[in-house]
């Protein structure tokens, strides 16, 4: 009874030593071999799906740079393309009895068609004040320039005419507010009486300008009582194109209304002068084309330029009631 024990502890301390020792198979019982005869292997593992790493920050990074297809375009060939890309031809849609009024872009090279012994006007924006014109070709071609209009609507037109039929150039205009590219190509009878532009940029900022200003209006008529308003201020001095329309109070706050071109123009600064006719500084707010003085004041003056300088005097009547006088609470 005790020798499988000692076989047993011997076997084991063997193991523990790393030494090799072979253990006699262990008889199976034939109850057990049929079972075990006919247990089938494991079917294989199926992999559903392969992890993808997450990507973390700094590691957004292409390994492999994308090589651009097709072979890169010559110079003088990627030229070509960007022009060809950017020109704007005249259309049916676009003419306005016999001009063609093109959309401003910057940028954009527009066509102009024109013939011998005719000439083709180029008009400007009303207002807009010409620079410069260069011609690539000044010998088969005559530029020169007229103006139309006066004052705020007078307006600058460029003038060509080609000598020759099949010729081409490029003119290139510059103005106080943009610059105009412009493709030149003569036919033998074709030609193009007029083209201007239209300026969707002014058109935006215009109608902005028109609604902060009404805006303004609106914020301003808001918390005015009319029951409270005195309109007894009298303007007096020079006209220029800034001088106001009107001038009111409520008591509180005087309210000097320019014309709506004040957007356009330098606003002038307001001076408060006192009793002895010496020039104060005196806090206002422009809202729209509104002056918002914070006090009343019984004559001030608006001071613009120099040499000549020109002055608009706004002074308050007499008759103004002692109670306009007193704060709203």
């Amino acid at each position: 009874m005790r020798k499988p024990l000692i076989s047993s502890l011997a076997l084991t301390m063997l193991s523990a030593c790393g030494g090799r020792a072979e253990l006699p198979a262990l008889p199976l019982s034939p109850d057990m071999q049929p079972a075990l005869l006919q247990q089938t292997p494991k079917a294989p593992l199926r992999v559903l799906e392969i992890p993808v790493a997450i990507p973390l920050p700094g590691q957004l990074m292409e390994i492999f740079a994308q090589k651009p297809k097709g072979k890169a375009l010559p110079a003088t060939a990627a030229v070509e393309a960007a022009n060809q890309a950017a020109l704007k031809k005249p259309g049916r849609d676009g003419y306005v009895n016999a001009v063609q009024i093109y959309p401003y872009v910057e940028g954009a090279l527009y066509q102009l068609y024109a013939a011998p012994e005719r000439v083709s006007d180029i008009a400007l924006q009303p207002g807009e004040d010409l620079v410069s014109v260069a011609a690539g070709d000044t010998v088969r071609w005559i530029v020169g320039d007229t103006t139309s209009g006066a004052g705020t609507d007078r307006r600058t037109h460029i003038l060509v005419k080609p000598t020759a039929a099949g010729i081409q150039t490029n003119l290139i205009i510059t103005t106080d507010r943009r610059s105009y590219h412009l493709q030149l190509e003569s036919t033998p009878q074709t030609a193009m009486a007029a083209l201007s532009w239209t300026y969707p940029a002014d058109e935006l900022l215009a109608i902005k300008r028109a609604g902060d200003a009404a805006q303004a209006r609106s914020s301003i008529a808001e918390g005015l009582d009319i029951d409270r308003l005195y309109f007894g201020y009298g303007i007096s001095g020079d006209n220029p194109s800034w001088r106001p329309v009107r001038v009111f109070d409520d008591g509180v706050q005087v309210f000097i209304a320019f014309p709506e071109t004040i957007a356009h123009d330098e606003a002038p600064p307001l001076f408060v002068t006192g009793g002895k006719g010496e020039a104060q500084l005196v806090n206002y707010r422009m809202r729209g084309n509104y002056y918002v003085v914070d006090r009343l004041f019984e004559a001030a003056e608006l001071r613009l330029g120099s040499k000549p300088q020109s002055v608009v005097r706004i002074t308050r009547k007499a008759d103004r009631k002692p109670w306009r006088r007193e704060k709203r609470s």
